[in-house]
Order: C-alpha cells, then structure tokens, then sequence
C-alpha cells in the first residue's frame, strides 16, 4: 500500500450525494492524508483579512468545516491495532463501483506478530436517503481462533492540517464544533454540535447491526465530541465478524437540539427499516437510471474511457441530492477553495448535469435563486441596480478579499442567467421560469443596464470589469463579458414577456423592457482589424506579449512566482476566455473569425487553471484540430487522477470534470444549444474509433454514436424530438437515423507557449502501460 498516495486517493475514493460527502479514508482512521466529512452550505465563519479596508470590502468569510467524522471503525487483533503503516499488508484492493455507487476494499493484513485477518469493507452514501450513509465491515481470522476488538465511533473537532496562511482561519479550523448534546444506549448514539461562529447546528447519528455467532461483549458511552460502541468477539477460523454501520446528518440554521437530534434518530429508523441490502438495490437503482440517460463510450481509450466515467460519477455525486444547496469548486470531496461556489458551476457543471440530470440543474439554480437578496444588497452597496452575484460563496455571500479578480467579475451574474437560459431551454420547465428563473434573468439584466453606459457613438459599453481569464483584470469590453451579457438581457427581455404578470410584480415596463434590447444590440464587441482578430478586452493585443521564452519551467502557475501588476499588463492568459467566448457564445462569430482567434490565444494560454484544458478541446475540434483536442480533452479528463495540478489532496475539480464532459459532447460530439436549439457537428480524432453517448432533452432520452464515416442519432425513450447536423435539420426517433460527417482542412497545428503544450497522447503506449 502506497500511505503516500492517500491524501490524493482520498479524494477519489469519495463518496457523496450532494447533501453529504465523505472522502475515502481508511475505516480505521490512521493513516490518513486528510479526513473529512462534509455537509453541504454548513459553514464556520471568520474574518476576511486586509492589510488596508476599503468601501465595499466583503468583511466575513465562509470555511467548510469538517464535520462529525463517522467512517471510523477501528479494529485491534488480539491487542494489536490494524495499521498498514504496521505488519504487512499482503493484498490490498480499493475499488470506486460506478454502478453500486460504493466504495469498496479487500485487505490481507498480518500484524507485528504474525496474526492474519481478512477485512472487506463497503460504503455508500445514498442517493435516495439523503440524510443517510452506511457502512459494512467485516473481519475474518486466516489462521485461527482470535480475539477482535471493534471500536466504532463518532468523532467530532478531528485534528485537521490547515494549509491557511491566515491565522484568522486557521483559529476558526480549530476546534470549531462546541458540544450541545452527547447521548448512546444500546447499539445507537447521537452528537449534537453547534459552529462556534456561524451558530449553524450539525447533528450526527449512528447505529448497528452486528452479526456473529456467538460470545459477544458490547459497550458503547459518549461525551462531548466522541461517541464510541466497543465490540469484543472471539472468532474462530472460518468465522466472520460483521458490523453494518448505518450514520445519519442534519444540519440546520433555525431547528432546535432536540428537532435536529428527532431528524437524524428518524433517518436512521428509516435505513433500519430498508436494510443494507435494501440501500444497496435502491443506489444501484438510481444508478441504472442515470447511466441510461448519461454514459459515454469511448472505443480506442480505455484510460480515457475511465476517466470521463469517473468524472461523471463524480458530478452526480456533487449534485444529485443538493436540493437548494450550491455544488462547491470541489464538490463535497475536500475542503479546497474554502468549500465556495464559483462561476465556473453554471459555466461547467450544469451544462453537464441539465443534459443528463436536468432536476440536479434545477436545483442549483434554485439555490441561486434563493440567494438574490444578497445578490441584490451587493449590488445596492457597489452603487448598482439589479443583482451582483459573489464571485465566491457558500451562502450567497461574497467572500472573495481581491477585488480585482473577484467583485469586478461581474460576469458572474450572465453566467448564472446563462444557465437559467440553457436549462429552461433544455426542458421547456415553465414552472420554474416562472417561480425562479424570470427573476433571475430581470434582476441580472438590470445589473447589466446600470453598470454599462451608452457611449457618444451610440455603443454599449461595460467598463472596469474582469472576464474568465484571472491574468487580466479591471478591463473595458471584456469580450466574453459583453456577449453573455447581451444574451442575458435579451433572454430577460423574452422572458418578461412570456410571464407578464411576474414582470409587473417587480416594476418591469415596457421601457425598461425596451431598454434592455437597445442595449444588447448596440453592445460593443471589440474587434483588432489589423491582427485579424477579437482582442479578449478593448486595447489587450496592444499590450507587450509575455516573455515565454524566458521564463522558467519551475515558474508556472504565473501567479506565485510573479507580481499580478506585471501579469495585468502583458499578453498572457491563465485560462480560456475569449475561447470560452467562442464556445457559450459561438454564434456571434464566423468559422473563420474562430480559427484565427483560436490560434492567436493558443500562442498566449499558459492554462494555469485547470478550467482551460476542456474548453480549449471544445474549439480545437470545432475548427478541426482533433488531435490537438483529443490532447487537452485527456488533460481535462485526468487532471485530478493524474494530479496536474498537484492539489488533488484538496478535493476533485468539479469544472475540470466537467470540461471532460464538454470536451467530449461539445468537442467531438460538436452540440451547441444557441437559442435553445440543438444541434451536432461531431467528428473525431484519428486515435478513437467511436463515441457513443446519451443525453436527455425536453424529456427525452437519445443517443449519437459516431465513427469516422457517419453519426447515427435514435432515441431511447420519450418523444421524437428535432435536431440538426452539420447545418441540416432532422427529426430523431426510434428508429436509427445516421447522417454523414463532412471533411474539414484543419490548417497547421496552433502552437502553444514554450512548455505549456498538452501532452501528445498516444492510446496504444497508454494501452501497453496498463497492461
């Protein structure tokens, strides 16, 4: 067993349902790399630290913290504690089952002394008990009789290593729960704490069902931050010790102690009730479902093949039963980026879960939603009308202390309508356009109206804001910034008019109405006559180009070597923003305005950020250079199993995840949705022989499989629904209908910054090395 590997597997090996997360720790708790228990939107709060405040400074902070730590059973082998830093581990399997949804693991241990047991053990974090996780455990002696102890706990305030250089957080980390309640009888017990800080209250249940055959010795006592049930057995060869661990969470901001401690003692009731093998059909049940409207195939890649599996099992995890709450930069998998929501979850994660799992897409925008009167206090407070969105957030708080890269990205606020757009398209969900989305939409367009102005030429211009790509800031006409906002006032506008009666509910007229479509149609969008190209902000292709060939290998990312001043002024992009452009926004650009454009920022994106890589696939394969997007889309798909980034020991990158979905649906599959519209151009690199996958949309399931001749496109379930490929509409149904792929001259390959070019890929060396 590599003990070094464990705090990058940790998180691949977790396991969540969107409400909660545990990452893949070993059973008996040490060794670890970084534990954690998660539950969705429940926080510590503390101080944003400024060397010098300014008006308009966000002032608190949001932490996820690490809650009640369930998963450990701890298992002592006649006295001796099952340790594989200890003894010899003789075989040792861990396996993530995208089909069970649980995590599994078979160890042969032989202690100090020789003793050897088997232990098997298996968890899951149900999708359809939301407030429940379980786990079984089983220990079976090799050789003889033996004496086995097992302690299974709760344990809150777990030693945890902050990687914070802030010592406001670091003291908010340590020791954050405070004790409200601590009760156990029988085989049950129950934590009950509260945040110090943020006052949000956290309740942790657990019981059991203990199976062996005979001379068993039970205790089980709680207090403060641990509740504790020790078994002691004696087991002859041949004979099984099994314990199935069944936990339950809540959290609240308002219910009291004993409300909270009934919910989780009723949720354990309840996974009583259904049994460990009833929780196991229900998951597998649940999965059938999704992987009938979600799976990719990919034929001639098997790495490959995995990795886009892993990161869509990965996604559903993130947001399968977030119900209202937010899907976190790292999902529920670890406490990177403070546990915070970014722009990069409407961007990325929901195009991904609207296609495939519209009502996990409904309900993150619900939580977007029931975050607008933040939204709108932000905005009130920086002078402005409408909603502002945080750059960064667990509760619809901005928590960003950098301006620059956080409240002047205003386009966070397009990129949330843009969601709102691209599900209500996808579904035709008027119910929650009505409710939910026109608000979301007027109240952005009304942000877009008051920060931009109309210049003496007539033009619509949005000044002093930063776009996608973190190495520029404070910019005017930031390209991607003024498109999506044009797309959210107009959808604002249309929506408005669909559902009146909101409309007047909150003061919309048709003058404002008006105003709305005047501006998005008179919005500037830069455009360099000379190079032939769309500069990413007003004035960015007259600044000095970086000195790539200069600059260190050892030197990347950019920002922790050099100083943001110098960053803001040259050439140089972290991640894709005008290519992002040419992607959510490409029907404002001609094939050949996206290949120049592509070209001339691939020579200037250093991708120091792992959102680049699948949206850079996505329109390399648009303008035809497959093998240049097969590269970036394996970068994306193996960012976290591969650890490009070195910070897998924080958690997954939902985005880069989901990039490998948009690289792969976007990208070879070519789908865009302009206007609600579907439509496909796939085709794909030499190296693959075929792509299947399966999508939903407004209510039916179908699938496109594609080779190198032909794309076949039938549905699965639902009605016939209209498509279009490669510029010709048609009508899809169950019976197979396959259209040919058109050739396309990719020209020559773009080049990219001295050391910053993708991996070549090879799939029959990948094949070789994991045989």
């Amino acid at each position: 067993m590599d003990v070094e590997a464990l705090q990058r597997t940790e998180s691949a090996f977790a396991l969540s349902n969107g409400h909660i997360g545990l990452r893949g720790t070993l059973e008996e708790a040490e060794p670890r790399g970084l534990p954690g228990t998660y539950l969705n939107g429940f926080y510590e709060q503390h101080e944003l630290p400024y060397a010098e405040s300014g008006y308009g400074y966000p002032e608190a902070g949001q932490t996820v913290i690490n809650v009640t730590d369930g998963k450990i059973i701890r298992l002592l082998v006649e006295d001796e504690p099952l340790d594989m830093r200890y003894g010899s581990a003789d075989e040792h399997d861990r396996v993530l089952d995208f089909r069970k949804g649980t995590l599994t693991r078979e160890t042969e241990w032989s202690s100090p002394t020789g003793r050897r047991v088997r232990v098997r053990t298996e968890r899951l974090v149900s999708f359809t008990q939301r407030a429940v996780a379980a786990i079984r455990y089983e220990v079976e002696p090799l050789d003889g009789e033996l004496q086995l102890v097992v302690q299974s706990d709760l344990l809150a305030n777990e030693p945890i290593e902050s990687d914070t250089s802030d010592p406001r957080v670091a003291a908010a980390l340590e020791s954050p729960l405070v004790s409200e309640i601590a009760h156990a009888e029988d085989y049950q017990a129950v934590l009950v704490h509260r945040a110090r800080e943020s006052g949000l209250r956290v309740a942790a249940a657990m019981d059991h069902k203990i199976e062996v055959s005979d001379g068993i010795r039970t205790r089980i006592h709680a207090e403060d931050d641990l509740a504790r049930l020790t078994v002691a057995v004696d087991v002859p060869k041949g004979g099984r010790l099994r314990i199935t661990k069944f936990l339950a969470y809540g959290w609240s901001a308002q219910r009291s102690i004993p409300a909270l401690r009934a919910q989780v003692e009723a949720a354990l009731a309840g996974a009583r009730q259904t049994t460990w093998k009833g929780l196991l059909a229900e998951q597998r049940t649940f999965l059938d479902d999704f992987w009938a409207s979600a799976d990719i195939e990919i034929e001639g890649d098997p790495e490959l093949q995995q990795a886009v599996r892993f990161g869509l099992f990965h996604l559903l995890q993130a947001g399968a039963r977030g119900e209202s709450r937010a899907i976190a930069g790292k999902g529920l998998t670890g406490p990177g980026y403070d546990g915070h929501a970014f722009w990069d979850t409407e961007s990325f994660v929901l195009p991904a879960l609207t296609y495939t799992m519209p009502d996990a897409a409904r309900d993150a925008l619900r939580w977007r939603h029931s975050t607008l009167d933040k939204a709108k206090e932000r905005a009130q407070q920086l002078g402005l009308r409408g909603a502002a969105f945080p750059w960064r957030s667990i509760n619809g708080a901005e928590c960003s202390a950098y301006w620059p890269a956080g409240t002047a990205a205003f386009h966070v606020s397009a990129d949330i309508s843009d969601a709102v757009l691209r599900y209500v398209g996808a579904t035709n969900d008027a119910d929650f356009e009505r409710e939910y989305g026109t608000e979301i939409l007027l109240e952005t367009a009304r942000l877009w109206l008051s920060l931009g102005h109309h210049d003496r030429r007539g033009g619509f211009r949005i000044d002093g804001v930063t776009g996608p790509d973190e190495y520029s800031a404070v910019a005017d006409n930031n390209v991607y910034t003024n498109l999506m906002a044009r797309r959210n006032l107009l959808g604002a506008a249309d929506a408005c008019e669909r559902h009146a009666d909101v409309a007047g509910k909150f003061g919309v007229d048709e003058a404002e109405l008006r105003s709305w479509r005047d501006a998005a149609n008179a919005m500037v969008v830069p455009y360099d006559e000379d190079l032939g190209v769309h500069p990413q902000s007003e004035g960015f292709t007259e600044h000095v180009d970086w000195d790539f060939a200069g600059t260190d290998a050892a030197h990347y990312p950019l920002l922790l070597h050099y100083p943001y001043f110098d960053l803001y002024r040259k050439q140089v992009v972290k991640q894709a923003d005008l290519v992002l452009a040419l992607h959510l926004c490409g029907d404002s650009f001609t094939p050949e305005e996206k290949a120049r454009d592509f070209a001339y920022y691939e020579a200037r994106t250093v991708r120091d950020s792992s959102l680049s890589a699948g949206t850079q696939a996505v329109i390399a394969a648009e303008v035809g250079q497959l093998e240049l997007a097969y590269d970036y889309l394996a970068e994306a798909a193996l960012t976290d199993l591969h650890d490009v980034h070195n910070n897998v020991r924080n958690g997954l990158h939902m985005a880069s995840l989901a990039g490998a979905w948009l690289g792969t649906i976007a990208g070879f599959g070519g789908m865009r949705d302009h206007g609600g519209k579907l439509t496909f151009a796939p085709r794909l690199p030499a190296q693959l022989e075929r792509l299947t996958f399966r999508l939903c949309f407004r209510g039916t399931r179908f699938q496109v499989g594609i080779d190198h001749e032909q794309a076949t496109y039938h549905t699965i379930e639902g009605d016939p629904i209209s498509l279009s490929h490669h510029g010709e509409e048609f009508t899809v149904t169950a019976e197979p209908v396959s259209r040919p792929i058109p050739a396309i001259e990719p020209g020559e390959r773009p080049a990219q910054p001295p050391g910053r070019a993708p991996v070549r890929r090879d799939p029959e060396r990948v094949k070789r090395r994991l045989r």
